[in-house]
């Protein structure tokens, strides 16, 4: 039985990596629990535990007395003369070789479950230490099931667990596949260590360029910040600490193989490579490239920024549901937001409304020539405009006049009616203000 009891937990000390001197001491503790239970506390005993033999031996210790009154810690000299030929007197100690079958099979029993308990309890403690140390960092692991919320995967015989929202989106996990993941919390639960691993988190990419790329790893290059989509898309800011070394081409790699490897293992994520910059503006400016921007209002205290394009350049800076900006902004670290840019539109006149100066016949040719308002007209060619029936170049030259003449007075009233009602305005404000 002794020996039986002892390969077991060999065994476990194998499987679960536990020090052979821990699990002496716990083997020790547990049977010392159980003797002071069957012979008292006050029992002197010694537990000599041999791993190498298989052996466990329990050693009673008991004053040799004339006459018992404690039976736990006294044995009477006839007793002793009939139990071993050695010169003991009253007054020595008498050695007994404890049965391990003498306890029972109850006393046994819970002597197993209690070692089950501790050396678990031990095993949860390395695990928690190893997986501790190790946070932030990439493991490779097995995949041995897969199930609807979550990947579990073998590492070291310990087992991680990949939840479906530390997954990028639309991967296939297989069991028996090898998987490379981030480390990303470890928990103490009653079951045991629970190791939470992740290839969604912005860290695992930091992780796989600092892999791919030695001048980040040798801390030529750093990585100042990632913002991430995980499957879609991320961007990625560095700075090298080296004029010589473009940041940017290095993380790149010649025809881009340095970069390739890393985005073949995050299922053909986009990845975009930019170069930090400590002015703000110039940061967002690269973040939302290739975008170009008319202007960059930026509030440093309220960490916000106002972005002015033109109306072809607001696709580029939003990009797909919204995905460009919101990177960006978590890349600067900044509520980015985007205005249109305000194009002054030229004044103009429909060509209807100069049906007195031109006539209706020719107002209707005009139109459908399809010349619509009156700087149409004005700037046109006059070779084009001589393809209308009745018109001539003294006649063009007229219409051009009488046009411009009218356009430039009409603008001119035009401007004095909205500095009237802006003056009208302010007056208004002073008013209320008052």
């Amino acid at each position: 039985m002794n020996y039986e009891i002892v390969e077991s937990f060999t065994q476990m000390m194998r499987e679960k990596g536990i020090d052979k001197d821990i699990l002496v001491s716990i083997i020790e503790d547990v049977f010392a629990t159980i003797t002071r239970k069957k012979f008292g506390q006050d029992a002197r005993f010694d537990i000599i535990v041999n791993m190498d033999k298989g052996d466990i031996e329990i050693f009673l210790e008991k004053e040799i007395v004339e006459k018992v009154t404690d039976p736990t810690t006294q044995i009477d000299i006839e007793t002793v003369r009939k139990l071993t030929d050695e010169p003991l007197e009253i007054g020595d100690d008498f050695v007994e070789i404890v049965d391990i079958k003498s306890f029972g099979r109850r006393l046994i029993s819970t002597a197993r479950q209690t070692l089950n308990q501790k050396i678990n309890e031990v095993v949860k403690e390395l695990v928690y230490n190893e997986y501790t140390n190790s946070i932030g960092e990439i493991v490779v692991g097995e995949i041995y099931q897969v199930r609807k919320s979550e990947v579990l995967i073998m590492h070291n015989k310990n087992e991680l667990i990949l939840p479906r929202h530390e997954q990028i989106p639309r991967e296939k996990y297989r069991k028996g596949e090898t998987i490379r993941v981030l480390v990303k919390e470890v928990k103490k639960t009653s079951n045991g260590a629970y190791v939470i691993v992740s290839r969604a988190d912005p860290k695992f990419l930091a992780k796989l360029f600092e892999l791919e790329i030695p001048e980040i790893y040798d801390g030529i290059i750093e990585i100042k910040a990632i913002a991430r989509d995980p499957g879609e898309r991320a961007k990625i800011a560095v700075e090298s600490h080296d004029d010589r070394i473009d940041a940017v081409g290095a993380c790149v790699g010649m025809k881009g193989v340095r970069i390739h490897s890393i985005v073949r293992e995050l299922g053909s994520e986009n990845i975009d490579v930019i170069n930090y910059s400590d002015d703000p503006a110039q940061f967002i400016a690269r973040a939302l490239a290739p975008a170009k921007l008319k202007e960059i209002k930026i509030d440093k205290e309220n960490k916000k920024a106002i972005v002015v394009v033109s109306k072809d350049q607001m696709p580029l800076v939003i990009g797909k549901n919204g995905q460009n900006i919101q990177l960006a902004s978590k890349l600067v670290g900044m509520d980015i937001e985007v205005e249109k840019e305000i194009v002054e539109e030229e004044y103009d006149i429909d060509i209807t409304e100069f049906q007195a100066e031109l006539g209706l016949p020719l107002i209707e040719r005009l139109l459908e020539e399809g010349y619509e308002t009156a700087k149409d007209v004005i700037e046109a060619d006059v070779k084009d405009l001589l393809k209308i029936e009745g018109l001539t170049k003294q006649k063009i030259k007229q219409i051009k006049e009488i046009l411009s003449k009218e356009l430039e007075e009409a603008e001119i009233e035009n401007e004095e009616d909205e500095k009237i009602l802006l003056e009208s305005k302010s007056d208004t404000n002073k008013k209320e203000n008052k």
